[in-house]
């Protein structure tokens, strides 16, 4: 069994989801709100999200690249919550063990060096290794259920780590505020974004409410199709 899992999105008119360009759109604090009302007591971010805003801008350098080499965890903290950090080859250092007031805990590849995880054992910051190669997200989950009691998560970013959850099938809502302005800028990223997959097969979805909310913003939730 695996958590109930959102993807909570703040974007512009033209589905760009820039943090800084966001917040001159619309205040933080109604996303934040509407977070709330999601009841989601663990958030989990992707890499490029957390390097850019919560790191602590010194990347890990293994001095040894023996893998994990098998599936494992290790909880540091019990928690309600937890903010869930996915880094697939371990490249991230932190400050401490938690984000936002809420322990971390940390999703790594079974390829990621071992080194790392000891990191992590020593920095108090809980983890999970899950795939060979890359984090096998349905196994992650299940983990995270299992023995870390995570019930309800909210994706929060970024466009990449979205763009993987939906192609595994793993939403099951979407939540997408759209903020009243325009981005436009080439090259940035869309709320979902890196799917592979060229061929024309989007997820549907089932419209359950929309509501006004802030400075004009537009907050739709979803349900996809099955």
């Amino acid at each position: 069994m695996k958590p109930f899992i959102i993807s909570h999105m703040m974007i512009s008119v033209d589905g760009r989801i820039d943090c800084d360009m966001t917040e001159k759109i619309e205040a933080s604090q109604v996303y934040y709100d509407a977070l709330d009302t999601l009841a989601c007591p663990s958030q989990m971010m992707g890499r490029v999200t957390l390097q850019l805003h919560y790191a602590d801008g010194r990347p890990f350098h293994a001095h040894d690249k023996t893998p994990i080499g098998h599936e494992g965890y290790r909880m540091a903290e019990k928690a309600e919550g937890y903010t869930i950090a996915l880094d697939t080859h371990g490249t991230l250092t932190y400050s401490g063990n938690t984000i936002d007031g809420k322990p971390l805990l940390v999703v790594v590849a079974e390829s990621c060096p071992k080194v790392y995880t000891d990191y992590l054992d020593t920095a108090g910051i809980s983890w999970i290794a899950a795939g060979e190669k890359h984090i096998d997200l349905h196994r992650a989950m299940q983990l995270a259920r299992e023995h870390f009691g995570i019930e309800r998560i909210a994706l929060v970013g970024g466009g990449h780590i979205n763009g993987a959850f939906l192609a595994a099938g793993l939403l099951d809502e979407i939540s997408v505020m759209i903020g009243p302005g325009i981005d436009g800028r080439k090259g940035m990223t869309c709320v979902f974004d890196g799917i592979e997959d060229k061929e024309t097969n989007p997820v549907l979805l089932d419209l359950q409410s929309v509501q006004r909310v802030g400075n004009g913003t537009v907050w739709l939730r979803y349900i996809p199709k099955h």
